[in-house]
This record gives C-alpha cells, structure tokens and sequence, in this order.
C-alpha cells in the first residue's frame, strides 16, 4: 500500500488509468441505459416503469460505495497516516454526493406510480437521506481544514463515524417494516429475472469505472492544488 505513497508513482499510474476508466465506464453505462430504455421487456407487475432500475439501482450503490471509499481512506489516514489517504477521501465525497442525490431523484420518480406518492419516510428513504446531508457536512468540514490548514485527522473521523449509516441502508429493509423489497441481489444468488439481471449489472459495473474515473480525476486535481500551493509557500520564503 505504501508503494502508492509517492505522489509522483501514483500520477504516473492515474495518468493512463483515469482515462481508461472513464471510457471503459461511458460504453458500457451507454450500452446498459440503451437496453434497459429500448430492449428490456415490461416487467409483469410495475410495466414500463422498471426501466428506471438501470439507473437507480447503480446511483443507490455508489452512493453507498462512495461513503465506504470515504471510511477506508479515513481508516488508512488514522492509522497508517498515508499521504493520498485524506486526498482520496475528499476525491470520493463529490461524487458520492452526486450519485447519493441522483439516487433518491429516481427513487422518487420511480417510487409515484409504483407507491403512489413522491417520498415516504420509511427506513431506507431516510437513512439514505441521512446520507446525503453527511456527504454535505464531509464536503464542508473537508474543505475547511484544506483552506485553514488544520488536521486531516477531523474529517477522517467524521469519515469512520458516519460509516454507521452504510449497514442501516443496507439491513433496514430486513429490520423494519418498509416499501422497499427484500435485496434481489445478494451473495446467495439473485432473484431477478436474468433479462433485467444482466442489464443491471452490466450498468452498476460502467457506473463503477466511472467513479474510479471520476475520483482519480479529482485526485490529481487536488494534487496539482497541493503541489502548487507548496511551490507558492516556498518561493514566498525565498523572497
């Protein structure tokens, strides 16, 4: 792990990745919206609404993926003290906001005709609205040690602490009672019908690369941030 600690080793390697990662992910996200809008069959019950599925379930899921790159990072920043930890950190919190709001949009949109109504405050809903409003605070208290200076320590344990959200997504379906169904996808198996299955896989994996794109990206932006606000500091002091 510590080889990557090297800022220079780490942007030899994001300099190719990060492109392969964002093409791979746009061709495959395109093909699986593509299916889903124009190829999937109705589903029995729910008709031509499902199709949204190849859009929400993936969002759903890296929204929550998002916050664990965030825990891991902060993990690794407390414990191990790595220099691209709190930057890998910070690269996931935007785009795992993005993804957490753009999964409870089609929630929504989806949820009208399935339950007749825009939002319900069942257990699922509302801790993954919990988890927006922790992304925001992450994104705020992040930013604020970057342009004060403090210790990125804070945010890292912010990271850990609000981990505890992730599980009660996952398990709140099986704790409380809820408008969501049971995970049709699991270890076990699936329960899916493979002609929805395959579509919605082959999306959550395009989705997938491209948040590896996307936090990369970020990754070395923020570097190049670092970096050039170090050249400034050290020519101020020649001066």
């Amino acid at each position: 792990m510590h080889g990557f600690a090297n800022p220079a080793r780490f942007l030899r390697i994001a300099r190719w990745l990060t492109p392969a990662l964002l093409v791979s992910g746009l061709v495959l996200t395109a093909a699986a919206i593509v299916y889903g809008l124009f190829y999937a069959p109705a589903e029995r019950l729910q008709g031509e609404t499902v199709r949204i599925m190849f859009l929400h379930l993936p969002t759903v899921w890296l929204g929550m993926a998002g916050w664990t790159t965030i825990a891991v990072a902060s993990f690794v920043e407390v414990v191990w003290r790595h220099p691209l930890a709190a930057i890998a950190a910070r690269a996931a919190a935007v785009p795992g906001a993005a993804f957490t709001l753009l999964g409870l949009l089609t929630g929504s949109i989806w949820g009208r005709p399935a339950w007749g109504t825009w939002w319900v405050w069942d257990g699922r809903l509302t801790a993954f609205l919990v988890l927006l409003f922790l992304y925001f605070g992450y994104i705020a208290l992040a930013g604020a040690v970057a342009r004060e200076g403090g210790s990125s320590r804070i945010p890292a344990i912010f990271g850990l602490v609000g981990a505890v959200n992730i599980p009660i997504i996952h398990y709140s379906v099986l704790w409380w009672s809820t408008q969501h169904q049971p995970p049709s996808i699991g270890l076990s198996g699936s329960t899916m019908a493979p002609e929805f299955l395959w579509g919605v896989v082959v999306s959550m994996l395009g989705f997938s690369l491209l948040f590896g794109g996307v936090v990369l990206a970020r990754m070395r932006a923020i570097l190049a941030d670092v970096q050039a606000d170090a050249r400034l500091r050290r020519k101020a002091l020649e001066a």
